[in-house]
Order: structure tokens, then sequence, then C-alpha cells
């Protein structure tokens, strides 16, 4: 497995820690703890660029992200879960799927 989908899969752990932290901190050290996420969160983005298409990286950075609050806010904070955000999180994750089978570059382009 090439290293920066691990930096992929660090990133979008990352970013669900503190959009948590956000909801959840009350001391000044849970806030300190957010900003070291975020750096972390940030940091662990820009190395998995440095591998990955910087299109496709973002584009599973923010469904990750997008689908991890969603889910985090129905199973964790007690919101609601219907019809409509399960479809358009279904087309966000098979958005991202697509993105990363257009990376692949076509036999035609190989030979160029």
């Amino acid at each position: 497995m090439n290293k920066s989908w691990i930096y992929v899969v660090l990133t979008s752990v990352f970013e669900l820690i503190w959009i948590y932290g956000f909801n959840t901190a009350t001391d000044w050290w849970h806030w300190a703890l957010i900003i070291a996420a975020i750096f972390m969160d940030l940091h662990f983005l820009s190395k998995a660029c440095e591998g990955i298409p910087t299109g496709t990286v973002y584009a599973i950075f923010a469904a990750a992200g997008t689908v991890g609050t969603a889910l985090m806010d129905v199973y964790i904070f007690g919101g609601s879960l219907n019809m409509g955000k399960i479809i358009f999180m279904i087309v966000l994750v098979a958005g991202v799927v697509g993105l990363k089978l257009s990376d692949q570059p076509s036999k035609q382009e190989v030979h160029s």
C-alpha cells in the first residue's frame, strides 16, 4: 500500500477528531488539543498530496469529513438521519470513487 494512502486515512481521522472537539470543548486545554489536531490534519493532508493527485486527496478528505461528521451528528450527538442525507452521502462516496478511477492513466495516455 502506498504510504500516501495512509496519510489520507490519517488526515481524515484527524479532521473528525477536531470536528468532534468543536462540539465538546469546554476548557482551554481542550482547545489546545483541537489546535494540535488541526495542525496534524493539515500536515497529513500535505503529505498525502505528495504522492496522490491533490484533487483526489481533497475529494476523499472532504467526503470523509462530510460523511463522518453527518454520522457523528447522528450517532454521537443525537441528530437525525433521513433518506435525503443517506442519498447524498452515497453520491459523495460515488464521486470520490469516480475520481479515483479517473486518475488511472488510459492506455492511450501511457503510449503517448
